[in-house]
């Protein structure tokens, strides 16, 4: 991994990161659903020019069922959810919940049968989800989480590992830039129906609008083009590491914006990681026989 790479990893996470608080923020003016559109619509512009600049190609069309899917999953479900969820769960604790989707993904990954079950990856399993609870029961005592916030977030990130599953499945080979433009753009046409419908955003704030404008020129348009542009350079493995970071930052972002902390979320986040660490641990090989 050359210094380049490093950057861009570091970047990567920050942007990330900050994405809970920023949720968090956009939600003191705008509801759940204008967070995502918002969130949509600036992401979508940064990779649209991206998309013109570089030339790159956008998805067939015939592949209209699962790029929907894939957008419903991977953006309408889950940034509206975290949204909803994050107006009764601080943000530190959405940044660790979040943290259930590689272990969410896991599991839909054995139950499809595209994953083996090994000692390892069950107690990196039960591990991580340790960590969530200890985690959540911390935000429930001290009054920084409520129940029904806590399942929000989880179904939240329950549709990014179904995302995945999707993508994985229907949509390899695809140009990645095309492929999160129309992401986004299928996100906000899905998206806007619903927010006109809905409640309106209340009077509008310098912070609220800064929130959400950095959560989707940054924190979705410019991230998806460096997660990408990694992805083109080192392993995917390398890569999935910055999950790893996403708790840290949440709860480091947390902190600055004035968040109390629990001690069970710092507990919890250092929990979740060593049961991330165990999952993706490379498999002992097997004695040659001589």
């Amino acid at each position: 991994m050359t210094r380049r790479d490093a950057l861009d990893m570091f970047l990567l996470s920050a942007f990330w990161g900050v994405s809970f608080l920023l949720i968090r923020l956009s939600g003191e003016v705008f509801p759940p659903v204008w967070v995502a559109l918002l969130r949509s619509v600036f992401g979508a512009a940064v990779l649209l020019l991206a998309l013109r600049l570089g030339r790159h190609s956008l998805p067939p069309a015939r592949l209209w069922k699962p790029l929907l899917l894939v957008a419903l999953f991977n953006n309408v479900i889950p940034w509206s959810f975290f949204a909803w969820g994050e107006q009764t769960v601080s943000s530190n604790i959405a940044a660790i919940i979040n943290a259930t989707t590689p272990l969410f993904a896991l599991l839909i990954g054995l139950t499809l049968r595209d994953t083996r079950l090994s000692g390892l990856t069950l107690g990196g399993v039960l591990l991580g989800m340790g960590g969530v609870a200890l985690t959540v029961s911390g935000g429930l005592g001290g009054g920084h989480a409520t129940l029904h916030g806590v399942i929000i977030l989880l179904l939240a990130s329950l549709g990014y590992a179904v995302a995945t599953t999707i993508a994985k499945r229907t949509l390899g080979g695809l140009n990645p830039v095309g492929l999160a433009t129309t992401q986004l753009g299928l996100s906000s046409v899905m998206l806007l129906p619903v927010a006109l419908i809905g409640p309106a955003p209340a009077p509008l704030t310098l912070t609220a609008v800064g929130a959400v404008a950095f959560l989707g020129i940054v924190g979705s348009g410019l991230a998806y083009l460096l997660y990408y542009g990694l992805l083109a350079r080192v392993s995917p493995t390398q890569v999935t590491a910055v999950t790893y970071a996403l708790p840290v930052w949440g709860l480091g972002w947390a902190a600055l914006a004035g968040e109390p902390v629990g001690a069970l979320s710092v507990l919890g986040v250092l929990v979740v990681l060593s049961g991330l660490g165990l999952i993706n641990l490379p498999p002992r090989a097997k004695p040659v026989p001589v």
